[in-house]
């Protein structure tokens, strides 16, 4: 744990420096308090507070009532300390449910999409974050209403995948025309996402598009190169 003397600048100001993965522990306690009071800074009072309290894990476990009464904390920073905690639980519980999804193939990808897809009346475009077992890391929704419908720039995808820590990725894509037929601005954005993911060492396996007369996967109509 950095010292007092060692922060020079607020918390605030350290997280668009350098970003919230880099702040300490006190640091983002002290953006959740936002002050402190007339014997403490806030950032004096977020490092005794987890003194106290014996670290994070002894923090997360005293409620708004135990908090409210020390000094400097009240019932309503108290209480975004415990909304936090409850916050960063409900995470890890959606992280566990997402670790037990396996996507090894273009079946299992299509499954996915199909029940989230598959009745949309408009195009939504996909990406799956996955680990090195192929599981499911992070799902989220890059693009609404068509590839071809709206900028979208190879970025954009390839950015949600590294954010999301993947050791590869893929795509999924609905064609509410009913007919899964890859058209042209699939296929020349993703040749371009599979070159641009290559340079990061973090591949795209393949793209994937469900409809309602069934799926097609690029990769097995070699669309996308094996080991792209």
């Amino acid at each position: 744990m950095s010292s007092l003397a060692s922060i020079t600048t607020g918390p605030r100001e350290r997280l668009v420096d350098v970003g919230v993965d880099a702040l300490g522990d006190a640091e983002l306690i002290a953006l959740l308090l936002g002050t402190g009071h007339g014997a403490e800074s806030v950032e004096v009072l977020a490092h005794r507070l987890l003194e106290e309290h014996g670290g994070l894990d002894g923090l997360a476990r005293a409620g708004v009532g135990e908090l409210s009464v020390r000094r400097g904390i009240g019932v309503a920073k108290g209480a975004r300390i415990a909304a936090a905690v409850e916050l960063g639980r409900r995470v890890a519980r959606v992280g566990a449910r997402l670790s037990t999804v396996r996507l090894p193939d273009c079946r299992a990808v299509e499954a996915w999409g199909r029940v989230r897809l598959g009745t949309l009346d408009h195009e939504e475009l996909w990406v799956l974050a996955l680990d090195g077992n192929n599981r499911l890391r992070a799902a989220r929704c890059v693009a609404s209403g068509g590839l071809h419908g709206m900028f979208l720039s190879a970025r954009d995808p390839l950015r949600v995948a590294l954010r999301e820590g993947a050791s590869a990725f893929v795509l999924v894509h609905n064609h509410p025309s009913g007919d899964p037929t890859p058209s042209k601005e699939d296929v020349a954005f993703t040749v371009k996402l599979a070159a641009a993911a290559r340079l990061v060492s973090t591949p795209l396996l393949d793209h994937v598009v469900v409809a309602r007369d069934g799926y097609a996967s690029m990769l097995a109509l070699d669309l996308l190169p094996a080991g792209e």
